[in-house]
């Protein structure tokens, strides 16, 4: 049985520092000169402590490196997020990079490469197994996109409630991020953004899960608010009776 990955790097204060270093030197000053992004809502996360799971729409390659180079510390300092264990941990340069930038962890995928590729894919996959949790635990944040892959028009997509049952079962919070502009600024087909392209992340009031709801119940209610977020360009919209829809 393979060794599984440790979690102590997760849980370093000097990687987090270098990460934090990287991304306020190199990353949010590239993304902010190609771009003219504004956050909004800080405020709502003043009281965040702990693991929680990040759930952000999707629809541009931009997405990830937005979020984690443009929202606050008190939400990226130590948010991982995972990669698929048989392509990004393969190679150690490789797995280097995409931990400097994303602080990844490995993940397994159901379908892997046949051979010996497939060989070192269950290896990885075995070192893998049980990450998402084992990081949770230990308040680790995760990021999520729920939605599994970028829209292709902009809308919201149909998400997955995977994140959903992982809050349930860990009793964290999910925190909702509501990124617009993205599509228009970088659509999928685009290898390069729009200059100058206007985008906001409007991040929502962390939400947990209510006695009795289903997984599937939980993630609508979270990309509800979500697509109020993005209707209101508010990151404290209201629901059509006036109600916080943050609000257990």
């Amino acid at each position: 049985m393979s060794e599984l990955e440790p979690i102590d790097p997760y849980l370093d204060d000097g990687k987090a520092k270098r990460r934090h270093r990287v991304r306020r030197m190199l990353t949010k000053p590239v993304i902010s000169t190609l771009l003219r992004p504004t956050v909004l809502g800080e405020e709502n996360i003043e009281q965040l402590e702990g693991a929680f799971i990040l759930v952000p729409n999707h629809s541009s390659h931009l997405d990830a490196p937005m979020v984690f180079s443009l929202l606050p510390n008190k939400l990226t300092e130590r948010l991982a997020t995972g990669a698929a264990a048989d392509y990004f941990y393969r190679k150690r340069g490789i797995s280097n990079l995409t931990s400097l930038f994303f602080n990844t962890y490995p993940i397994e995928r159901s379908s892997k490469p046949k051979g010996k590729a497939g060989e070192a894919a269950e290896h990885q996959s075995g070192k893998a197994k049980g990450m998402t949790g084992r990081l949770l635990r230990a308040g680790v944040p995760i990021l999520i996109f729920p939605e599994g892959t970028r829209s292709r028009t902009g809308e919201l997509g149909t998400p997955k409630a995977g994140a959903a049952a992982l809050a349930q079962k860990f009793n964290v919070p999910i925190v909702p991020i509501a990124m617009s502009g993205g599509h228009e600024v970088m659509p999928v087909g685009k290898m390069l953004p729009k200059w100058r392209g206007e985008v906001f992340l409007f991040i929502g009031q962390p939400m947990h899960h209510r006695e009795d709801e289903t997984p599937d119940e939980y993630m609508n209610r979270v990309f509800h608010a979500i697509k109020l977020m993005l209707e209101q360009k508010s990151a404290h919209p209201v629901g059509d009776d006036g109600s916080n829809p943050f609000v257990d």
